[in-house]
């Protein structure tokens, strides 16, 4: 049998497949006479073209009903080559295209027979909805030239066999959803002329074999997930004239092979991660007409070579990080219409030669740090359309010459540095339609030729020092949709002309100096959404034309000087959703058409002269979320309706004359979080359920007649944050009414009647500040786990009946700056606090008692004599109850019992109070002396002892009280000298009446003898004195001169190791000196630069493991000149000074190594590192929130208040700054490297006259070599604005300053402060932003240029401890002109 050749096999295999598909088709498809058929097919064979209809009407019956209703014409019987979409050869016969774009067809190609299609030379199925897999078999189209699968919905990935296409020029896959990686077999197409895969899901990297494909002009991957590196084989497609591989994952550099595409017109390579430089190369793209390399992480400058691209139209290289100045060669892109290079790192000025390019038409600088000034040649760019040079660090004055841009509709030149006026030139940009010169300073006049722009529709000056009125022809800017003039130094009135803006929806016109009255023909503005004219000095009515703006949304006229009633015709602003009129002088009743109002969110009428009853109708307004009407002469009570209000979270009546009782129907306001009725008149109690939600926060029912119970939904109110009860009639037991507050900060419940005793539960209030219960009848003792509130401030516990000791471990409340003894509140009710003070150890103790069950004692004044105040204090005692009273050693209270009462640990604790600042124990019936710890409250500024039944002298321990300003120990049997301090020497002579054996050299008081010693017996202890004293000095100068001796020995074998390994090195640290130097050595190899973790001017940081487990921070100082350091005894005292430091913000020194071999400090080693690798970390910053932010603040404030009022002498750090603040693993500050220059040689390398970090220190230390407290003040003023705004704001700091000193007012002061907020953290919300807010306060009254104009570390850490009040201004309205120079210091 004779074989057929092997390459007609295929078509056999082709013919024998087709044949069958054709039964199958004829028997399920069309209906036909099988009988005549099976005659006809014995008479005529099947032929090739009847193999084609037949795949393709096997093909049409797998599509959907629809689809196949749109290939009518496909039928059996008919020619297949008049069918729809058909294309034939010329002879007629066999199938050549297939052409079904855009037909609407719905299926797979899985049920497309493609071996029976071997003459197809075209396939197109662009834009249909095919689905599914391209299967393998359609490699078998081996004469394909043309493949369009594009726009469909096919998945998958692409078949490898798709290389067996090797006549293919054409190959459209894009706009699926195509997954996997580009077979490497699509490099064997090597007719291809185009290549889109675009618009897919494809991944992997691009292969190289690309680079086989030298016929290709157009290759299109853009849209796909592919990653890896450009390769660098595309420098081979010597043919490409289109290259986009746009919004992809691709890394790497940009391949410098790139070069070689001397044909290319269009590279896309925008929205990657490339990264390194621009190639040099490009510039050999002479072809070059799109060039988008944008939104990547392109570094390095903009190659000088670009300027060769002398056809390029469009350049955009925004978005990336591109450094350097922009090149002049820039200026030859004479072709160039776009020029976009925003957003990134470019400095320098702009390039004169910009002016050459002629055809330009869009101009985007912004977002770079360029500086200088605008070129005059930016006037040469006549074609320009749109320019945008905002966020900028741009100088100088808007040139004249802009007003040559006749073509000009886009000018943004905002948030610069340019000053001068506004050029009238600008009057000549007629086809100006958005103009923003924001955020610059600006001065002088708005120019009345603005009045020429009636195209403009965006007008936005705001930020600026423009001053003088506003002119009458801005309103003839028709055209108008948004005018934003506010935070200027515009005067005078309103103009009228406003009115004709009838397209105008936003007017801004706030934080100016305008006057006059508000114009009636606002009234006319019927577009208007937003109208704020806030911070002005507007006078007279609202007009009632305000009626007519019907869409208007906000409307914010609050601080002015607004007067007469709020217009009835308020009600017609349906679409109002915000109303703010606080802080004026408006009068008259509340219009009861508010109630119309049903958008309404926020209602602010407070701070007013409003009077009347709060209408009803205010209970229809169901959206409202913030109800204000504080500070105003509301009467009547609460209505019911507001009970209605369900989305109101803040409800604020206080201050006004409000009376009867909170109405019941406010328990279903489930979202209410601030509610504040204090300072009325209100009556009976409180509204059962009012916290029933658990949302309410902020609680103030102050000084009003409310009696009962607190309602027990607040007792289970663990969402409360501030709470004021105080100056009520409110009573119950307190220990059964109050539960635990998770995030209480404050509460006052002073002056009322509860009753009962305190809590252990208030221990468990781990973030209250302030704890107000003075003036009640609680009684029993202070419960041991208060002291478990470790964040307690202020503790008010006075006039009360506790009972028991001091717990003994109430020093451990560090942050305690106020605490109040009992001091009666009336003579007519008398509620006090015994203390006994005294015994061979003085000590403090509690001695109070429950309201006794018999006769009260009888009232005395507080000035009344010592005799009847005994009295008065034995009839009490005697009525006491024996089983609550605590008496010491079973001796009676009474005369001389001071000196039998025992030693008690407690007494200690008040000396312990390192904070406490105020401590008031006058008017009492203490008895006893005076504690000696009470000298160790080194922050103690006030203290009152007067009127009490004290006894003995002043202990010497208050010599050391160098913070008191304030003392009065008047009224008491206190004998003996006063105290060697200004405090007691300086007080009048009222401050020490009444104590007979008080001695002293203060007017009124009578000299003190020699202590107390009789002239007889003078001699005798002279002689007592000197001859001791005499042998003592015999006895040193024998010690000193052996000290000499040895001294001289050991130095003249200091290069022995042996001694180091003697000298008891790490005494202090309670190690085995040798051992642990050994240790160190070690651990660190000599010192070796493997272990090195950081290095300052004074030393290098290793870190350290010892063989226990133990990492230590090791700090070895630089040498001195000539090998040693001066004064060893010296530095070795300092150190030891150093290690007694001991806070919980401030790293630990455990010990230290002086010799001059090696000199180091041994710290505390923290995982955190340090604030400024922290703070440069996107990631880490980011975790870094603002509640851990505030408490960095807090912290260094404490320990430099610490450092500098606590320790004697004072240690000033010197060297404030982030590098030197580490953070262990959450984020606690400790500062760091503090005060160890100071040991260095004065005359070595090491010591210099500045001591500190450029940024951070004080500016005085440019002419001053004098470092005092004050400098460590300005550097944490520094350091707290860098945490805030999570950069260094030296740039901010330069623009306030330059503000201050100069004439036109304020050069910075309008800047929001939002906008230095780090923008990598959301805003601050509720009281986290009032504390951000004080923070910032306080940063800027620590930079004043008068060093004694800056605060103490003392105050400030108060003030940053303090509960705030809430924010005046919303967060996003507040400058830093509010900021800068504001009083946010505690009295």
């Amino acid at each position: 049998m004779k074989l057929l050749p092997a390459k007609t096999l295929p078509n056999l295999f082709v013919t024998s497949q087709c044949l069958f598909v054709f039964f199958v088709v004829l028997t399920f498809v069309s209906p036909f006479d099988s009988t005549a058929f099976s005659s006809s097919s014995t008479k005529k064979e099947v032929g090739e073209e009847g193999m084609e209809a037949v795949a393709l009407l096997a093909w049409k019956a797998s599509l959907d009903n629809q689809s196949q209703s749109l290939l009518s014409s496909w039928v059996v019987g008919s020619n297949h080559c008049n069918w729809i979409g058909i294309g034939c050869n010329k002879a007629g016969r066999v199938i050549t295209h297939i052409d079904l774009e855009s037909y609407g067809l719905r299926g797979t190609l899985s049920n497309l027979n493609f071996s029976c299609l071997p003459h197809l030379l075209s396939f197109t199925l662009t834009n249909n909805s095919v689905y599914g897999t391209i299967p393998s078999h359609i490699g078998s189209l081996w004469r394909l030239t043309h493949l369009s699968l594009s726009a469909n919905r096919l998945s998958g990935t692409i078949p490898p066999r798709i290389g067996q296409l090797s006549n293919l020029k054409t190959l459209e896959l894009h706009q699926n959803q195509i997954g996997g990686s580009i077979p490497y077999e699509i490099g064997l197409l090597l007719s291809l002329f185009e290549l889109t895969l675009n618009s897919n899901n494809l991944t992997g990297s691009i292969p190289t074999c690309m680079g086989n494909l030298v016929n290709l002009t157009t290759l299109h991957l853009y849209k796909n997930h592919l990653s890896g590196s450009i390769p660098e084989e595309v420098g081979i497609l010597r043919s490409l004239v289109d290259l986009e591989l746009a919004n992809n994952s691709l890394t790497g550099a940009i391949p410098a092979s790139i070069g070689n595409l001397a044909n290319i017109t269009t590279l896309y390579l925008f929205d990657n991660h490339l990264s390194g430089s621009i190639p040099e190369e490009v510039g050999m793209l002479s072809s070059l007409i799109d060039l988008d390399l944008s939104m990547n992480n392109l570094t390095g400058t903009i190659p000088a070579s670009i300027g060769n691209l002398a056809n390029l139209t469009t350049l955009y290289l925004c978005d990336n990080h591109l450094s350097g100045s922009i090149p002049e060669e820039v200026g030859m892109l004479r072709s160039l219409t776009d020029l976009a290079l925003y957003e990134n790192n470019l400095t320098g000025t702009i390039p004169a030669s910009i002016g050459n390019l002629a055809n330009l038409t869009t101009l985007y600088l912004y977002d770079n740090h360029l500086s200088g000034s605008i070129p005059e040649e930016v006037g040469m760019l006549r074609s320009l359309v749109d320019l945008e040079l905002a966020n900028n660090s741009l100088t100088g004055a808007i040139p004249a010459s802009i007003g040559n841009l006749a073509n000009l509709t886009t000018l943004y030149l905002f948030d610069n540095h340019l000053s001068g006026s506004i050029p009238e030139e600008v009057g000549m940009l007629r086809s100006l339609v958005d103009l923003q010169l924001s955020n610059n300073s600006l001065t002088g006049a708005i120019p009345a030729s603005i009045g020429n722009l009636a195209n403009l529709t965006t007008l936005s000056l705001f930020d600026n020092h423009l001053s003088g009125s506003i002119p009458e022809k801005v309103g003839m800017l028709s055209s108008l949709i948004d005018l934003d003039l506010s935070m200027n130094n515009l005067t005078s009135t309103i103009p009228a002309s406003i009115g004709n803006l009838a397209n105008l929806t936003t007017l801004y016109l706030y934080d100016n100096h305008l006057s006059g009255s508000i114009p009636e023909e606002v009234g006319m503005l019927r577009s208007l959404v937003d109208l704020e004219l806030t911070n002005n000095s507007l006078m007279g009515a609202i007009p009632a034309s305000i009626g007519n703006l019907a869409n208007i949304t906000t409307l914010y006229l609050d601080n002015n000087h607004l007067s007469g009633s709020i217009p009835e015709k308020v009600g017609m602003l349906r679409s109002l959703v915000d109303l703010q009129l606080t802080t004026n002088s408006l009068t008259g009743a509340i219009p009861a058409s508010i109630g119309n109002l049903a958008n309404l969110t926020t209602l602010a009428l407070d701070d007013n002269h409003l009077s009347g009853p709060i209408p009803e109708e205010v209970g229809m307004l169901r959206s409202l979320v913030d109800l204000r009407l504080c500070m105003n002469n509301l009467t009547g009570s609460i209505p019911g309706s507001i009970g209605s209000l369900e989305f109101v979270v803040s409800l604020s009546f206080f201050d006004n004359q409000l009376t009867g009782s909170i109405p019941p129907h406010l328990n279903n306001l489930t979202r209410l979080t601030f509610f504040e009725v204090d300072d009325n008149m209100f009556t009976g109690s409180l509204p059962e359920n009012l916290c029933l939600s658990g949302s309410l926060e902020n609680f103030t029912a102050s000084y009003n007649n409310f009696c009962g119970h607190v309602s027990k939904s607040l007792k289970n109110c663990s969402s409360l944050y501030r709470v004021r009860l105080e100056g009520n009639q409110f009573s119950g037991n307190i220990s059964e009414d109050f539960g635990i507050y998770p995030n209480l900060d404050y509460i006052d419940l002073s002056d009322n009647n509860f009753f009962g005793e305190l809590s252990p539960r208030w221990g468990k209030c781990n973030n209250l500040k302030s704890l107000k219960m003075s003036n009640n009848s609680i009684s029993r003792g202070i419960p041991p786990s208060l002291v478990d509130a470790t964040q307690l401030s202020r503790i008010h516990l006075s006039s009360n009946h506790l009972v028991g000791e001091i717990p003994k471990n109430f020093g451990s409340l560090v942050s305690l700056f106020d605490l109040s003894g009992p001091n009666p509140r009336s003579d007519s009710d008398q509620r006090f606090r015994r203390l006994f003070i005294g015994g061979p150890q003085p000590h403090l103790s509690c001695c109070c008692r429950s309201r006794p069950s018999g006769p009260q004692p009888q009232a005395f004044s507080s000035r009344s004599s010592a005799s009847s105040r005994a009295q008065a204090a034995q009839s009490y005692s005697e009525s006491s109850d024996e089983g609550h009273e605590a008496r010491a050693s079973g001796n009676s209270v009474g005369e001389g019992a001071s000196n039998s009462v025992p030693a008690n640990p407690a007494s200690t604790s008040i000396g312990q109070l390192h904070g406490l600042q105020s401590l008031d124990l006058g008017d009492n019936l203490l008895i006893g002396k005076i504690p000696q710890q009470i000298g160790a409250l080194q922050r103690l500024e006030m203290l009152n002892l007067s009127h009490n039944e004290l006894s003995g002298s002043i202990p010497s321990s208050f010599d050391n009280l160098i913070s008191l300003t304030s003392v009065d120990v008047s009224y008491n049997h206190l004998e003996g000298p006063l105290p060697d301090i200004r405090a007691f020497q300086e007080a009048p002579f009222e401050a020490f009446r009444g104590n007979e054996g008080l001695c002293g050299n203060a007017t009124g008081l009578k000299a003190c003898e020699l202590d107390g010693v009789p002239r007889k017996k003078e001699k005798k202890l002279v002689i007592l004195i000197v001859l001791p004293t005499f042998g003592f000095l015999v006895l040193s100068l024998m010690v000193l001169g052996f000290c000499l001796c040895f001294s001289k020995k050991m130095k003249s074998t200091t290069n022995e190791p042996r001694q180091v390994n003697n000298e008891d090195l790490f005494s202090i640290w309670s190690y085995d000196g040798k051992i642990v130097y050994e240790n160190i050595i070690e651990a660190t190899e000599n010192f070796s630069a493997k272990y090195c973790i950081g290095e300052g001017g004074c030393g290098t940081v290793y870190r350290a493991a010892l063989p226990n487990g133990q990492v230590v921070a090791v700090k070895k100082l630089h040498a001195s000149s000539d090998g040693e350091l001066v004064n060893q005894k010296g530095f070795t005292s300092e150190i030891s000074t150093l290690t007694e430091i001991r806070h919980h913000h401030i790293i630990k020194l455990y010990g230290f190594c002086s010799h001059p071999r090696h000199s180091f400090l041994v710290y505390e080693f923290l995982q955190g590192g340090s604030l400024r690798k922290v703070l440069a970390s996107k990631e880490e910053a980011v975790e870094f929130d603002w509640n851990k932010r505030l408490d960095v603040v807090k912290g260094l404030a404490d320990a430099l208040s610490y450092m500098h009022h606590d320790c004697l002498p004072p240690i000033i750090h010197r060297d404030i700054s982030s590098k030197n603040v580490l953070l262990d693993s959450e984020y606690m500050a400790h500062i760091s490297d503090f005060g160890t220059a100071r040991f260095m040689k004065p005359d070595s390398a090491n010591w210099t006259s500045f001591a500190g970090t450029f940024g951070y220190a004080a500016p005085e230390l440019a002419y001053t070599m004098e470092v005092n407290e004050k400098c460590d003040v300005y550097s944490f003023g520094v350091l707290t604005l860098e945490v805030i705004m999570g950069e260094h704001p030296g740039d901010l700091i330069s623009s306030l300053s330059s503000s201050s000193s100069s004439s036109s007012s304020k050069t910075g002061h309008g800047i929001l402060f939002k906008d230095v907020l780090d923008q990598r953290l959301p805003p601050p919300t509720n009281q986290v932003a009032e504390q951000v807010v004080v923070a910032a306060k306080v940063a800027f009254a620590c930079l004043n240029a008068r060093p004694l104009s800056r605060p103490t570390m003392q105050q400030i850490a108060r003030t940053m401890s303090n509960p705030r009040p809430s924010l005046q201004n919303q967060l996003h309205m507040i400058t830093l002109g509010e900021l800068v120079g504001a009083n946010c210091f505690t009295s």
